[in-house]
Parts: C-alpha cells; structure tokens; sequence
C-alpha cells in the first residue's frame, strides 16, 4: 500500500515539473516527505521543495530563473502557502505575508514601504 501512495505522490510531483525536462524525485524516509528538484533546460535548478505523501505541497520551497539567481520562496502547509514568501522582481524584493492562502499583505523590501494591507 506504502508503495502505491509513493507511486501516486511521485506521478503528482512530474505534473508539477510538465515543462521541465530534467527531475530528481525521492522519499526522505525520516521526514517522510517527497524531496523533489526540477531543472531548467540549460541544466540549473528551476524548483526544489516537497511534498507529503498525499502530494501536497508541504514544507519550504524556492524557484530559481535560468540563471540559478533565486526569485521566490516560503512555505507550504498541506498544499496551502502560509507565513512569508519572498519574490525577487527586476532587483526588487517584495515580501508577501500569507494567511491561508490569501495574500494579508505586500512590502517592498527595497523601500520598505508597505504595498498592500488586509485589514
């Protein structure tokens, strides 16, 4: 059965990687979370992060642009985004604070000027 859900976890993590060629997939036995790599075709790291075995989204993720810079990361909670996510953007970083899944608010790093509130 163990197998099966590690089966159907793993065909979940290759939709998520569609458009990338290259993917390293692996179960962390002590975590017990999906540990998965997506590449860009020129071969630098386009997305690492995990799953859990119900193949949502759960722990730190970040995205890197063709060049390996790194332009977002944050945490996933079971499939949902959750606490702070950085976004790097022409040399700008926003900071983007989220509440189940709702952006709560927005600050530009740069000028330290908060962009969007919820309140």
């Amino acid at each position: 059965m163990k197998n099966i859900a590690i089966l159907a976890v793993m065909m979940m993590t290759l939709s998520v990687g569609f458009g990338q060629k290259e993917k390293e997939v692996k179960l962390n036995e002590e975590t017990n979370l999906i540990e998965a790599t997506y590449f860009h075709d020129n071969g630098e790291i386009s997305q690492k992060g995990t799953f859990d075995l119900d193949g949502k989204l759960h722990g730190d993720w970040s995205k890197f642009n063709e060049e390996g810079d790194k332009i977002s990361e944050g945490t996933y909670t079971k499939g949902i985004r959750t606490g702070k996510w950085m976004f790097v953007s022409n040399g700008v970083v926003k900071e983007v604070e989220f509440d189940n899944n709702i952006i709560a608010s927005v600050v530009d790093k740069k000028n330290k000027s908060s962009v969007v509130s919820k309140d």
